[in-house]
């Protein structure tokens, strides 16, 4: 589990500080269509929805491009024909990956994603390869300096949340998919902004990397997350905080 967090802030920090917005709200137009076509275009009544409008929102994305990116999903607006995918493979060093993918040219993305994880030092795998080492959980990150450890374990605890554990500088805070939202709202109202929360695929087991391999497996990440058909990227690798940290800010 140790480095998961670690990534995760870094990976917010860039972003932020890249302003890929283009690319960001291509990613979140996406999920929003997608789960306005499997579960209806009413947030109310749609949690997967509610939570794609609200990274949106998080992003600054006009209302109408939102509204648009619904009535596309429910077919109220013509639009592209998205499938969800789910592949599985391994990274330098063994390390386990799971990626999510929304696209609407299976084969394509397929060769796309096949070429960048051989250029790193990857393959893909068979289905069922290494999703018995990832559960899927709602999954908080945030700063040590937010919170005092024993008010927020009781803090989360009370809302619904099942574990906090320690990751170098962070608090990592572990629910059941269904409680996320509710854990949220607690830290919110006590002023703790998370630096991320999602539904996520959270690893059980990690694979240390150092030198070549965690610097083959960080452009790896950042190269699988800069395509455009990639939703999330899941990965149990563990580096170091110093040289993860040394290695993001590498160009």
């Amino acid at each position: 589990m140790s480095g998961h967090s670690k990534w995760a802030t870094i990976k917010h920090k860039k972003g932020a500080a890249d302003a890929r917005r283009g690319k960001i709200f291509t990613k979140v137009i996406k999920e929003i269509t997608v789960a306005a076509r499997l579960g209806g275009g009413d947030p109310d009544t749609n949690p997967r929805l509610r939570t794609a409008i609200a990274a949106a929102k998080a992003e600054n994305m006009p209302a109408d491009n939102i509204k648009r990116a619904v009535q596309k999903g429910t077919g109220e607006l013509p639009g592209v024909s998205y499938e969800e995918v789910m592949y599985e493979g391994y990274g330098p060093g063994g390390v386990a990956m799971m990626l999510e993918i929304t696209t609407d040219n299976r084969n394509r993305t397929l060769s796309e994603i096949r070429h960048i994880l051989s250029k790193h030092g990857g393959n893909l795998g068979e289905t069922g390869c290494v999703s018995w080492v990832f559960n899927k959980q709602g999954y908080i990150v945030l700063g040590k300096n937010q919170a005092n450890e024993e008010t927020l374990l009781d803090l989360v605890t009370e809302a619904g949340a099942e574990d906090m554990r320690e990751d170098g500088s962070n608090w990592e805070i572990i629910s059941p998919p269904e409680k996320l939202q509710q854990v949220v709202d607690r830290l919110k109202a006590e002023n703790i902004a998370p630096a991320v929360a999602e539904v996520s695929m959270v690893p059980q087991s990690s694979v240390k990397l150092t030198g070549k391999s965690a610097h083959q497996m960080l452009r790896l990440m950042e190269e699988l997350e800069d395509h455009d058909d990639v939703q999330h990227v899941y990965a149990n690798f563990d580096i170091e905080e110093a040289e993860l940290h040394a290695l993001a800010e590498e160009k």
